[in-house]
């Protein structure tokens, strides 16, 4: 069954990709996403000071995981802004798979510092929406590698579609993002959270995570919109 598929940038028929200023203002926006993934990272980093307790590593797992690589992971595609538009298509695929699987290592060490915390101190686990939105994004995640595993392994496990399960992937990989945004939103919210940052300071937080957020859907959205029904 062939399958014929373009995708197209949104925007690209009203002739937005020749509007300067649309094109700087993406430029500028895939920048802030960017600097705004390594400093969320350091900052919480630096907040939940390693070290001090078996917790204070799972903060800085987590936000090594979701915040900068995989935010990382995906921006490195794009085409404005990223620090690896120099290189090649299958560079860039080498980088993501890279990434990627430095999220799984991330995530499991910070899961295994959480369980440990919890065990130690002898509290109940899985009792906020946090905790259970941490587990859901932790089998998105997993559930994505092994979408991803299928696509670099697709002439050994002889994929029949691969443009479709590309775009599956992307859309996949979309819908993980978001919740691992979600995920992080809610932490703002957690005891440990509130009582470490307070005031304007804890709203500015808040609203952070949301931008990188906008930038990813935005950049997916764009290159994966189809033109055209898939036909078959």
């Amino acid at each position: 069954m062939p399958s014929d598929v373009e995708y197209s940038p949104v925007g690209e028929g009203l002739g937005m990709r020749d509007f300067w200023l649309y094109v700087w203002m993406r430029r500028v926006a895939v920048i802030a996403a960017h600097v705004t993934g390594l400093g969320l990272t350091l900052i919480i980093s630096l907040l939940s000071r390693p070290g001090t307790s078996l917790f204070s590593w799972h903060p800085v797992c987590m936000s090594v995981a979701y915040c900068l690589c995989m935010t990382e992971g995906i921006l490195l595609f794009s085409t404005e802004g990223s620090p690896f538009c120099f290189k090649s298509r299958q560079g860039k695929v080498r980088l993501h798979w890279f990434c990627q699987a430095l999220v799984l290592v991330s995530a499991a060490t910070g899961l295994g510092f959480m369980v440990a915390s919890k065990n130690v101190s002898e509290r109940p686990h899985l009792v906020t929406w946090h905790s259970l939105l941490g587990v859901a994004t932790l089998v998105a995640t997993a559930l994505q590698a092994a979408c991803g595993i299928c696509l670099v392994c697709r002439k050994l496990l002889r994929v029949s579609s691969p443009p479709r399960l590309k775009l599956y992937h992307a859309t996949c990989g979309l819908v993980v993002y978001l919740l691992a945004t979600v995920t992080v939103v809610a932490a703002m919210f957690s005891d440990w959270f509130q009582a470490t940052v307070k005031g304007a300071a804890w709203w500015a937080f808040l609203l952070l995570p949301l931008f990188p957020a906008l930038v990813v859907m935005n950049q997916i959205i764009n290159a994966y919109l189809p033109r055209k029904k898939i036909t078959s």
